[in-house]
């Protein structure tokens, strides 16, 4: 799974060729969400924290998420999306 932004130990990735709807993956040690980027549902647990700053981030770089789906579903190189600061 490529990897598109990391920050305070959380890791963000995305598959290429996915199922629907667009999504990405969270990781924050052991634990990892799908996040859905038109909705914003989770599907996993993590604490609250973390989750509080995939969502910061997330509202911040929707547009950037959908743009890298679009890209995962042709299969080209995913962009890289800064880190929450």
């Amino acid at each position: 799974m490529p990897e598109i932004s990391r920050f305070y130990g959380i890791m963000i990735t995305m598959n290429y060729n996915d199922h629907n709807p667009p999504h990405f993956h969270a990781r924050y040690g052991e634990r990892e969400v799908i996040v859905h980027i038109q909705t914003g549902m989770v599907e996993g647990t993590m604490p609250k924290r973390a989750l509080e700053m995939i969502f910061a981030w997330h509202d911040r770089y929707t547009a950037e998420l959908m743009e890298n789906w679009d890209l995962a579903r042709q299969r080209k190189p995913l962009k890289k999306i800064p880190p929450l600061d």
